[in-house]
């Protein structure tokens, strides 16, 4: 019984390992190459440790760095879905779904529920560690962009009010942080003209 349940487990693992091999569409600080899921996900679980203590309201940590570690698993399945592809987004839920079900299928049955209502959690983006999260979804992204002088945004001609779209909701996880990543990221690259300004286009 115990070694089914480690052989359910390392098939897990090794399953996993697919996320390494998925790209996202933002560059590495260096701009050399684009970051990988794994790697985005291993960087959000680090911030969001390290920046904590800037949540609107208090949150268990562990259980937003394991939200922040899983939520992306399902893209092994159904594919990175470009933050500003609005085609993609159509289908994204059902593909994820359909994904959840089967890669959190393959972990013991316990395990399994555990990790497929924190990644419902996350999605549903109601409580405290899952508005956290999303935070760090959304600010890592945008401080790599910055790092990078804007290449992302530049490349796939992303505007203003499209980011501002896309962070509509990071003020509800750190306010704090919100102010800060658009005065550090995301102004300084509508100054130089890397993010397009949209007439009339304020920041929330």
């Amino acid at each position: 019984m115990e070694e089914r349940r480690m052989d359910r487990q390392f098939d897990f693992f090794r399953e996993i390992d697919k996320e390494k091999f998925i790209e996202r569409q933002t560059y590495l600080t260096d701009a050399a190459r684009k970051e990988n899921d794994a790697e985005h996900a291993w960087h959000m679980a680090v911030m969001a440790i390290l920046l904590s203590e800037y949540s609107n309201e208090k949150i268990d940590v562990l259980k937003t760095v394991t939200m922040l570690l899983i939520h992306d698993l399902v893209e092994i399945d159904a594919g990175d879905t470009y933050a500003y592809d609005e085609e993609g987004k159509k289908t994204k839920r059902v593909r994820e779904e359909a994904a959840a079900d089967r890669i959190f299928g393959l972990l013991p049955d316990d395990q399994g529920e555990q990790f497929r209502e924190l990644w419902e959690e996350f999605e549903s983006g109601e409580t405290a560690e899952a508005k956290f999260a999303h935070a760090m979804d959304h600010i890592q992204p945008l401080m790599l962009n910055a790092a990078t002088d804007g290449k992302s945004w530049e490349e796939h001609g992303i505007r203003l009010s499209q980011v501002l779209g896309r962070n509509r909701n990071t003020a509800e996880g750190s306010g704090q942080l919100w102010e800060y990543a658009y005065q550090k990221f995301i102004a300084p690259n509508v100054e130089k003209g890397r993010l397009a300004k949209d007439t009339g286009t304020q920041k929330e």
